[in-house]
Order: C-alpha cells, then sequence, then structure tokens
C-alpha cells in the first residue's frame, strides 16, 4: 500500500491512494470517505475494471468495520465518563457501519445499556411543577447533529480536535462539504474562515489547500501550504499535499528538496520514505526507488507498505518474477502472523503467476478464494480458474468453470 497521491481528486487510483494512506495511519473516517469517492468516479468511468471495482469495495467494507469498532470503543470511554448521550450516538453509528454479526450484537447490548442510563438519567432531572407556576417560553429548537462532525473529530488527536472545534460554524460547515466531496461549497466556506481566523499557524489554511487540490487549482493551494508549513513543519498531510502538486508539475527536484529539509522527527517515519520513494517513482527513476526500497527493507525490519512499493516498482521495471516473489512474502508474513491477507496482494501474485503460464494448483486455489471474498470479480476468476484446469488436462472441470463464468457474465 504506497502512500501516494494522498489528497487528489484526479483519478479514481489517486483516491484510493489517498484512502490507502489514511487506512495505513487508522484514520478510518477519513479512508472510508476517499474510498467511497474513488468509488463514484470509477462508476463514471467507461470501461470501468470490475477488479478495481470489487477492490474497493471490499476496502470500504474493511474501513467501515474498523471504525464500527472504533466508534464502539468511543462509546464505551463515554459510558463510562457519564456521557450517554453521546454515547448513544456513536453506538447507533458503528451499527449504521457494521454487518459483522458479533460486533451487532453488542453494539444493540451497549445501545440498551444507554437506554436504561439516559432514562434513568432523564427521570432524575425532571423538575416540581407548581400549580400555579406560568408556562415557561421554549428555547428555540436546536439542529440535531448527525454525529458526522464528532466521527471526523474523533479521527484527529486531542490537540487537533479543539482547534478544530474554536475555528466557528463556516469552519465546521466547509470541512463537512471537503469530507462528502462538495469541493466547490467547501472552498468557499473555507476560505471565509480563514478569514475569520487569520493567524498564520490555522489549520483552515491545509483544509482550504485540500479543497483546491481536488479542484486542481494548484496554484491556489500551494502558497497556502508553503506558508502552513512553515509555521507547523511537523504536518504531514501538508508535506504530502504539497509533494503531490509538484509531481503534477513534474517538478520532482522542488519535491527531493522538500523532503529533504523535513524536521528530524519526521525524516525517519514511514511516512517520508514512502514520500521520497514515491518521488523517485513518480519521476521515472524505478532503478533508484527499487534500490531506496531494497535499502530499507535491508537495513529496517519489515515494512508490508514499503514491501508493497519495491513489488509495484519491479512491476514498472517489468521484473515481474522479483514482484511476484514479493507479493509471496507479504502473503507468508500474513500467515506467520495469522492476519488476514489483502485480497489485492492474493490477486496480484495471482494474475503474475497466471500471465507467466504458472498454472499451478495453488494459483487455482487462490481464484476460488478470490472469487468468494470479492464476489463481483467472481467470473473474471472463474474465467482463469477453467484455463488453468484446461491446461492440466482437466477438460470436464474446465468447461464446467467456464460455464459458470459465462452464466455470471450473462
Amino acid at each position: 500500500m504506497g502512500l501516494l497521491k494522498i489528497f487528489s481528486g484526479k483519478t479514481p487510483q489517486d483516491l484510493e491512494q489517498r484512502g490507502d494512506s489514511f487506512a495505513q495511519a487508522n484514520s478510518w473516517g477519513k479512508a472510508k470517505i476517499e474510498y467511497e469517492k474513488a468509488l463514484i468516479k470509477l462508476e463514471k468511468t467507461s470501461g470501468a475494471e470490475t477488479a478495481s471495482k470489487s477492490r474497493l469495495e471490499e476496502k470500504i467494507s474493511r474501513t467501515k468495520e474498523n471504525l464500527a469498532r472504533e466508534h464502539k470503543k468511543t462509546a464505551e470511554d463515554m459510558l463510562e465518563a457519564g456521557f450517554y448521550e453521546d454515547a448513544k450516538q456513536y453506538a447507533e453509528l458503528a451499527l449504521e457501519l457494521t454487518e459483522e454479526s458479533h460486533l451487532r450484537d453488542q453494539l444493540q447490548e451497549l445501545s440498551r445499556d444507554l437506554d436504561h442510563h439516559i432514562h434513568k438519567q432523564i427521570q432524575l432531572e425532571i423538575p416540581e411543577f407548581k400549580v400555579f407556576d406560568q408556562p415557561q417560553e421554549e428555547p428555540p429548537p436546536q439542529q440535531e447533529d448527525n454525529g458526522e462532525w464528532r466521527a471526523l473529530l474523533g479521527s484527529l488527536p486531542d490537540e487537533i480536535q479543539q482547534e478544530y472545534q474554536s475555528y466557528g460554524d463556516e469552519f465546521k460547515a466547509g470541512y463537512l462539504a471537503l469530507n462528502q466531496g462538495d469541493f466547490e461549497n467547501a472552498a468557499a466556506l473555507l476560505s471565509k474562515a480563514l478569514e475569520d481566523n487569520p493567524a498564520p499557524d490555522s489549520f483552515i489554511a491545509m483544509e482550504l489547500a485540500t479543497a483546491y487540490v481536488n479542484l486542481e487549482k494548484y496554484d491556489d493551494a500551494q502558497p497556502l501550504l508553503e506558508n502552513f508549513i512553515r509555521q507547523r513543519p511537523d504536518a504531514l498531510p501538508a508535506y504530502q499535499m504539497l509533494c503531490e502538486i509538484f509531481w503534477e508539475n513534474g517538478a520532482f527536484e522542488k519535491a527531493e528538496a522538500l523532503l529533504s529539509a523535513v524536521p528530524q522527527e519526521l525524516a525517519e517515519s514511514i511516512a517520508m520514505y514512502l514520500l521520497r520513494g514515491e518521488t523517485l517513482y513518480q519521476a521515472g527513476k524505478y532503478a533508484e526507488a527499487k534500490q531506496y526500497y531494497h535499502d530499507f527493507l535491508n537495513n529496517y525490519e519489515w515494512n508490508e507498505p514499503i514491501a508493497r512499493a519495491l513489488a509495484k516498482t519491479h512491476e514498472a521495471l517489468g521484473e515481474m518474477a522479483n514482484a511476484r516473489n514479493i507479493y509471496r512474502q507479504i502473503m507468508d508474513q500474513c500467515q506467520s502472523c495469522r492476519t488476514r491477507i489483502d485480497p489485492l496482494v492474493k490477486l496480484k501474485y495471482a494474475d503474475l503467476c497466471f500471465s507467466s503460464g504458472l498454472y499451478t494448483s495453488e494459483v487455482l486455489e487462490l481464484y476460488l478464494s478470490l472469487a468468494q471474498e470479492v464476489p463481483v470479480n467472481a467470473a473474471k476468476c472463474y474465467q482463469k480458474i477453467s484455463q488453468i484446469y484446461a491446461a492440466q488436462g482437466n477438460e470436464t472441470e474446465a468447461r464446467r468453470f467456464q460455464l459458470i463464468a459465462e452464466k455470471l457474465d450473462s
């Protein structure tokens, strides 16, 4: 999973890569939003690949489950602190997101517990009324918060949450619009918010730059980001966006100069290693990028995002056997740690084996597994299974899976 064009609105691939970076940072809410935007954009593209669509649907499902678990933990913490109404909102958000039956059972039990506490609290707060008291004027009803604002804030560090809450209603509306993909409206609202909060280190500048990048207004975004980095040199997302602008403009030397000047606490982070490697890749310096990723894996412990970036670089160099071996390594690492293998890694490995004529039983089993894990891609998997059986001389199974593939495609 490469940390690539993090904030681009240009292609589905760019949006998916932005979602990958958020997922790597466990920012599940933001990852979900980016994957959903990528899927919407992909579906509008003529001849959209079924494999890409199924991969995005799988990532959306995975991020929703992670986000649901995160909301459940927040709800439990708020319950313990006595904030029952807030906890109830997070529990309901989690229920809307998850499809896991066990987690749903836990959330429903938590929700019932919160209902009990809320009811008990209401009973304690009911005032005593005197018979001849004059009726008091009720305050105007407040607009109900649907929880999205709180959910978005919940993905940020505590100190940044406090700053975002202090920026006012224009910023809140603009930030919500930004995360809903309404970039024109977001830019207008965030510009007004920046006028109202002109502090040079305000995070509003970075969010406004995000809207501009999504609108491909790079000339407007670049000075905002450069000034923001001078004020907050530890703000990783700003470096990511500025690198994307430089990549888009072919200014690779500027990207390299920017990354060489980051503070020491950021310089050794995985995110920075990935940005430096991706800068080499975007510049077409595939051999240098390959060596860079190899050096990392030789000098440091195993890291899956680095390994994926290396595999992608081998593919760009036409070194398919090397790429295939790295995807095999990633799968082995997941199995040794007893963690779920990303279907994209399985698909990459299986397709590279298939294209090399390695029609083995292992590859056949991988395609059978992928057909179950990603049903929208099942027809293509069954087509390849049919070809593998044919290569093995099993015409009966080859014909059977060919018919299944044709039925799914019809």
